[in-house]
């Protein structure tokens, strides 16, 4: 089953060819002869957290541009950034990931989950274990496989860094219980880089706390220079927390693998959970552990939506 529709603004014009069923081999028949004339993209989740990939085809493309473009939901495809499929040099493959808002950002957790997911199932890396160059380093995420399906992937984030240069964040001395103005009011943050920046932000009810108002508050304040990503936090218990991320450049998203990650260990940094705990997300969970070398392991589902191709 295909579906083609029409979507208009401001004179400029997106076509998209969907099709629903890509699982029934009925992708390759719609799109047969549309290769190199027209950029196929897929549409992938995880835990809510959507993403749109395509490959890179080697012409000159501002993917910066075409993410705002296509990231607009309701009038584009609709996403919370785009993924770029890259060759690498010192990896077995490359990611490019681009916010809704254009900018580029240097890695993404669950991102990262769907980009290995995508690689694997197309034969572009046959490795459970691969390499995966970003900006932020390099990602190495092991895949579990049913029925020649990826599952689940787990990924080394790497260490995080406490130190302001790092982050960014201006200012001296340790990153963490840090008083701002935001929005008018008093706020106590900790931050880290996680391989992207995070600021952490603990609270009693991650629900009643006014993310919406707060979160770009904390993302534009001046005591970050390249913005941050802000996570809202809530303590279960020692071995459960529940997390809600106001996304730089993004918004509020469903989740956020790196924040999950950055708020487990800001929260065992201040001695309130132990170094593996899960984080309780909108649309569901990521376990994450912190080992005593200092590496970060994320561990969660990605799910692939859709395929389409940009008809112009």
């Amino acid at each position: 089953m295909s579906i083609s529709y029409h979507i208009s603004r401001q004179q400029k014009s997106i076509s998209l060819l969907l099709v629903a069923d890509a699982a029934h081999g009925q992708y390759n028949t719609i799109t047969k002869g549309l290769r190199g004339a027209h950029m196929e993209f897929t549409k992938m989740h995880g835990l809510g957290n959507d993403f749109i990939i395509v490959e890179d085809n080697g012409r000159r493309t501002d993917w910066n541009a075409l993410a705002s473009k296509l990231c607009e939901r309701r009038l584009s495809v609709g996403a919370d950034g785009l993924m770029v499929v890259m060759p690498s040099s010192a990896a077995d493959i490359k990611m490019r990931i681009f916010n809704a808002d254009g900018s580029e950002a240097e890695m993404c957790g669950n991102g990262i989950r769907c980009f290995a997911k995508y690689v694997y199932e197309r034969g572009i890396v046959n490795k459970l274990e691969m390499t995966v160059e970003t900006l932020a380093g390099i990602m190495r995420p092991g895949l579990k496989i049913k029925k020649g399906k990826v599952t689940e992937v787990s990924v080394d984030m790497g260490q995080p860094s406490f130190d302001r240069a790092d982050i960014p964040m201006t200012g001296e001395g340790r990153p963490f219980d840090v008083d701002i103005e935001a929005a008018g009011r008093k706020v106590t943050v900790s931050a880290l880089l996680m391989g992207v920046p995070h600021t952490v932000v603990l609270t009693e009810d991650v629900d009643a706390i006014e993310a919406e108002l707060l979160g770009p508050a904390i993302e534009h304040h001046a005591i970050f220079p390249r913005r941050t990503n802000v996570n809202f936090v809530q303590i279960i218990d020692s071995a459960n927390i529940r997390v809600r991320t106001w996304e730089r450049g993004a918004g509020l998203t469903l989740a956020c693998g790196t924040g999950a990650c950055a708020s487990v260990v800001a929260m065992n940094k201040k001695g309130l959970i132990s170094k593996k705990a899960t984080a309780h997300l909108a649309a569901g969970r990521l376990i994450i552990e912190y080992l005593d070398d200092g590496r970060v392991f994320m561990t969660g589902p990605a799910q692939e939506v859709y395929r389409a191709v940009l008809l112009e």
